[in-house]
Parts: C-alpha cells; structure tokens; sequence
C-alpha cells in the first residue's frame, strides 16, 4: 500500500506544479492531495499540524486565484467585458499558442474585450491587458510557491520511504 501511495503522492506533487500553469489542471489541489498520499504512508515525517497548515494554504491560494484577476482588472480600470476577454484569451491561447499563449492569451483578450465592449482607446485597453497579466503571473507565482513546497515534503516522505524499502 505504501507503494501505491508514494506513486499517487508524486504524481500529485507533479501535475499539481503542471497545474500551477496551466488553467485546465487543479494544481494546488493536486498538489494538496499528493500531499495527504504522502501522509498516509508508514515512513511520513509529516503531522496532522502541518497537513492542517497545508489544507488552509491551499484554501487560500485556491481562493486568492479566482479573486485576483478580477481585483487586478478593476485596479487597472477594467470591465466585465475585460474580464471575460481574458478568460476567454486563456483558453484560445493554451488551444492555439501553447505556453506562450497561456502566458499572452488573456493580454490580448482583455485589451480586444475593452476594445470591443467599451470603445476604449487601444492605450488605455492595454493598461487593463497589463493588469490581466500581471495577475496571471501573481496568481500563477502563488501556486508555484504552494507547490513546490507541498512537492519539497512530499519527496522528503517518499525518499523516507525508498530509503526503507532498500
């Protein structure tokens, strides 16, 4: 059994950093639950405060990356219709320009839906562009961070663990 938790636990560990990128894959999530398959195994260095710890950090930055996008559009001057462009460039992006696309899709999406909805100026539409991507790299910093370090203890644990099998 330990086996298959240390292998669900790496698996989560690293989806969950894909994830931290890419929108489609929960990645603090999987990382979170990589995290408690680290938990439950027999050489777990990990306690019940820390998976505690862990489980609130994970609420937070889940939650933080749905608010910050919109909280950086509307500090930036943005509307709905920037809003939605950006999401909307997300997924054309990732579809049509791999990570490049995920990184600039919703730049351009804010900028065309402020162009488009409100007859904004192209300058101050790429205010509010810049505003959509400084969010995603906010938001996409947060879960990297998170990650990374639900990935630190997970190896540590599965390292525990190789170390006792051999």
């Amino acid at each position: 059994m330990d086996t298959i938790l240390a292998i669900c636990a790496l698996l989560g560990g690293v989806i969950g950093i894909v994830g931290a990128v890419l929108p489609i894959i929960p990645g603090t999530v999987l990382s979170f639950v990589g995290m408690v398959c680290a938990y439950f195994t027999s050489t777990s260095t990990l306690s019940s405060g820390q998976m505690w710890l862990w489980g609130i950090i994970s609420v937070i930055v889940i939650t933080l990356d749905y608010i910050l996008p919109a909280y950086f559009s509307k500090l930036f001057g943005g509307s709905k219709a920037g809003i939605t462009g950006a999401t909307v460039g997300i997924f054309v992006g990732m579809f049509t320009c791999g990570p490049l696309g995920i990184i600039f899709g919703p730049f351009v999406g804010a900028v065309v839906g402020e162009m488009l909805s409100q007859k904004r100026p192209l300058s101050e539409a790429i205010v509010v562009g810049l505003g959509s991507l400084l969010s995603f790299f906010v938001g996409t910093g947060m879960k990297l961070i998170a990650g990374g370090f639900m990935m630190y203890y997970i190896w540590k644990d599965v390292i525990m663990l190789i170390k006792q099998m051999w």
